[in-house]
């Protein structure tokens, strides 16, 4: 699934919102003039530094629903995050990446479709859709988890003000979203 990547339109400065231990990283600094990689775990990010060699490749830790972009970029990338933003935080979140894209400025995202829920323990009759997930060590969390289908997730970025094109790849869905021309 990494090599997604190669073929999409990652450009210019990339923001990647939620890097986690740095998997895609790496593939976006080999595409992009600079990457500003964050996310919300001191852990992950540790991982993350130590396996990106690229000096191009700045990481931050931040909490993304509190964190503002200090700067524009040319593309704000995700993968396997959109899945974990509770429906009720999704127009905020929305409006964040439009707000660190610089005009012409493209979201593009990956991550799971509906048929990937047959692989997780989801969790009946919960506020926020949510899944127990359990780790190699034995422990286990509750987790936001939303299985977006293409269609859904195309009409409620159109309703934001989005142009949005997701395809299926794979049970995983591709996105590349541009914002309104009224955001910033």
């Amino acid at each position: 699934m990494l090599a997604v990547v190669d073929d999409l339109p990652i450009a210019g400065d990339v923001l990647e919102l939620a890097c986690g231990t740095g998997q895609w990283t790496s593939r976006l600094a080999a595409r992009a003039r600079s990457v500003t990689a964050v996310d919300a775990a001191t852990e992950v990010l540790a991982i993350a530094r130590a396996r990106t060699a690229s000096p191009s490749v700045q990481f931050l830790e931040a909490d993304l629903f509190e964190w503002r972009p200090p700067r524009r970029y040319d593309t704000v990338f995700f993968a396997f995050w959109l899945s974990h933003v509770p429906p009720a935080r999704l127009p905020d979140f929305w409006h964040t990446v439009a707000a660190a894209l610089a005009p012409g400025g493209k979201a593009i995202f990956v991550d799971d479709g509906p048929a990937a829920a047959a692989y997780e323990e989801v969790l009946a009759n919960q506020p926020t859709p949510a899944a127990l997930r359990r780790l190699d060590d034995g422990s286990q969390y509750r987790i936001v988890k939303v299985f977006h289908d293409a269609q859904t997730l195309t009409d409620d970025l159109t309703a934001l003000g989005w142009s949005v094109r997701i395809r299926t790849m794979a049970g995983n869905f591709v996105g590349i979203a541009e914002p309104p021309t009224s955001s910033g």
